[in-house]
């Protein structure tokens, strides 16, 4: 039985004046995603929010300071454990129904899911092994976790803009590592937040809702797109050198 106690459970890094990456560092690297907070004039918004063993909202009260909203790039359990902390949330519209908790195809908590025993079953055929390294607190029931549904407010298609004031987001629908990933792509800085549509690790495209004609055609688009830097789902963030060169050893699999 795991003992292990973490000292603090989120990990904040500040990248500039307006971008915050949040992390789990005792989550496995394979569900670790990176929570990215972007400070806005009118607005802020947080893309992902983590598996949901305990409280971001609490983690980040001196950081989420004024009205906030919370993105979803896409609807896998690793991404939005922590939604249904936000009233504002925003979600591709495709899996739209999987954030609302009524359908969990998307989230991946497979029926043998056991969170006790720190095991997921399987993520894209293969098993993971322990989802974490340490325990949030010394009486902390990790059979408790579940993935809680969160109140959509706004769901998003190609073409949407997100506001927020001084900066402004546009939303790219990226399908294939799920059918609603998306990007959210700010034209005058150059800068991609773009989940799991493309980071610098292992892509998964053989999820049962995955699709590997979507993904090549995502990453035809992306390998065009003038990205100055990627922020990812995953691992660290890139520029466009690195954009191209993942973009085209996923393409290669397929000449």
């Amino acid at each position: 039985m795991l003992r292990k106690v973490a000292d603090q459970w989120y990990s904040l890094e500040k990248i500039d004046d307006a971008i915050t990456l949040i992390t789990e560092p005792h989550v496995t690297p394979w569900l670790r995603c990176n929570i990215w907070h972007i400070r806005g004039r009118d607005q802020d918004i947080v893309v992902d929010t983590g598996m949901g063993i305990c409280s971001l909202r609490e983690a980040a009260k001196n950081l989420f300071s004024q009205r906030i909203s919370a993105v979803a790039s896409h609807v896998h359990l690793d991404h939005v454990g922590c939604h249904h902390e936000f009233d504002q949330c925003l979600v591709h519209s495709a899996e739209a129904d999987g954030l609302r908790g009524s359908d969990g195809y998307f989230t991946l908590v497979e029926p043998d899911f056991d969170p006790n025993d720190f095991s997921l079953a399987t993520l894209g055929g293969e098993r993971l092994g322990p989802i974490i390294s340490a325990l949030p607190s010394p009486d902390y029931d990790l059979s408790s976790w579940k993935i809680q549904a969160a109140h959509v407010t706004r769901t998003l298609e190609e073409g949407d803009v997100v506001d927020l004031g001084n900066r402004h987001f546009e939303v790219l629908h990226l399908p294939g590592h799920s059918p609603g990933s998306i990007g959210l792509w700010e034209a005058s800085t150059q800068t991609l937040f773009s989940g799991d549509a493309i980071y610098d690790g292992e892509l998964l495209d053989n999820l049962a809702h995955s699709s590997v004609e979507d993904y090549v055609r995502t990453m035809e688009r992306l390998r065009a797109l003038p990205a100055r830097v990627v922020h990812g789902g995953h691992c660290k963030s890139f520029g466009r050198d690195r954009l191209i060169e993942l973009a085209d050893a996923y393409l290669k699999k397929f000449d």
